[in-house]
């Protein structure tokens, strides 16, 4: 039997295992546009598909096929395709996907452009979107038996931290004929692989994690072949191609995948059993805590607990706002996954697509916090959210 490298050895090896031009050690960037044949005749046959290579780098680059190729060989999954944003990997998915009259089951708590996107442009479409609470397995399953297409899950969601049990909702998903696809942004592959929970596709920011340095920009996603083909076609006519320099910049962050995964979980984990005994702190999302309702699940489907965590502040929203204003690491930022801590309110980061009363809607309290804990040393980072925290008390 064939033996499947470790995250370790995939996170730097997958993708290069061929040796690069002139024997160099990290993949080169092809800024190539175009590509050349010595004859019409080889042209054509990369054109058909019978022999392999690259005419055009809105349809395949080299550089970007590395990258590809390595989240393929971290998921276990068939085939990949590479996209600008990660709201490209998500929008050109699911419009390769569907057609007027199908109907999506997903869940409430989703990150507020794939929201948006749910909202207010595939119902113009005619694609009918069935919101389930997130946690609610029978409302879920009851609307997957009612029939549908497509199953649209985040798991751990943003920013609430909810965890979704994917076997169980992927083997209803097929019982009826649906496919499943789970955005895994916030586990990434080194935390959870839901490819081998029986979902069909996966779907990444790989701006977040799998670039790591907040530095480049680009989505992916893989999975089936004959599924991943079908969003590649789509995708070549929508032009969400991604670049071959951010496509090196993230091959060149997925290196470290597995050792900064390891840091974020600690850092994480940490943080939220600290912030869980403060005074001030109404409530700590985070999977990682066995006082979390779906603390079970994650253990079970996770290899880790992530670097995100959420927590509220007691008393009014504008708390949560100086709690903010008073951290000196971390940056205030919309994004996260990144090797410096970033922290913010939904409303300037996941939902800041959505109003208040559609967050409220969504059940995410104003006054939470969403934290991406970085790499940056624990004691620095818990001394941060005590002064923060202390300058606060000192306003009551």
């Amino acid at each position: 039997m064939k033996r499947i490298p470790e995250n370790g050895t995939s996170s730097v090896w997958g993708g290069e295992q061929e040796p690069a031009p002139y024997g160099a050690i990290t993949t080169p960037v092809f800024h190539s546009v175009g590509f050349g044949f010595n004859d019409v005749e080889s042209w054509l046959d990369v054109v058909d598909g019978t022999e392999s290579g690259y005419t055009y780098s809105r349809n395949g680059n080299p550089t970007v096929n590395v990258l590809e190729e390595k989240i393929c060989q971290l998921d276990e999954g068939e085939a990949a395709t590479s996209f600008s944003t990660g709201m490209a990997a998500i929008s050109n998915t699911l419009f390769a996907l569907l057609k007027p009259g199908d109907r999506i089951v997903t869940i409430k708590d989703i990150y507020g452009g794939t929201n948006k996107l749910f909202l207010d442009y595939l119902p113009n479409l005619n694609i009918d979107i069935n919101w389930c609470d997130t946690t609610d397995y029978a409302a879920i399953e009851s609307a997957i038996k009612a029939g549908c297409q497509l199953v649209y899950l985040e798991t751990p969601t943003n920013p609430t931290l909810k965890v979704i049990d994917l076997a169980r909702i992927t083997q209803c998903a097929h019982q009826y004929g649906a496919l499943v696809i789970v955005d895994n942004t916030f586990a990434s592959p080194i935390n959870q692989k839901p490819l081998q929970l029986g979902v069909d596709l996966v779907v990444y920011s790989a701006t977040k994690y799998l670039n790591g340095h907040s530095d480049a920009m680009g989505g992916l996603a893989v999975g089936r072949r004959s599924l991943i083909n079908t969003i590649l076609s789509y995708k070549e006519i929508t032009g969400a191609a991604l670049d071959a320099q951010s496509a090196y910049m993230i091959l060149r962050g997925m290196k470290t995948l597995e050792l900064r995964i390891q840091r974020h979980n600690e850092n994480a984990g940490k943080i939220a059993d600290y912030l869980s005994n403060h005074f001030l702190i109404e409530q700590v999302f985070y999977p990682g805590l066995k006082t979390h309702p779906d603390y079970e699940i994650a253990k079970k489907q996770m290899s880790g607990f992530g670097g995100i965590l959420s927590f509220t502040v007691k008393g009014e929203p504008d708390r949560a706002i100086q709690v903010l204003n008073h951290l000196k690491i971390a940056h205030r930022a919309g994004s996260l996954g990144s090797v410096e801590t970033l922290a913010g309110l939904p409303k300037t980061t996941s939902h800041a697509e959505l109003n208040a009363e559609e967050r409220e809607r969504t059940g995410i309290p104003e006054s939470l916090i969403r934290y991406s804990a970085g790499i940056e040393n624990i004691d620095d980072l818990i001394h941060d959210l005590e002064t923060a925290l202390s300058n606060i008390d000192e306003l009551t």
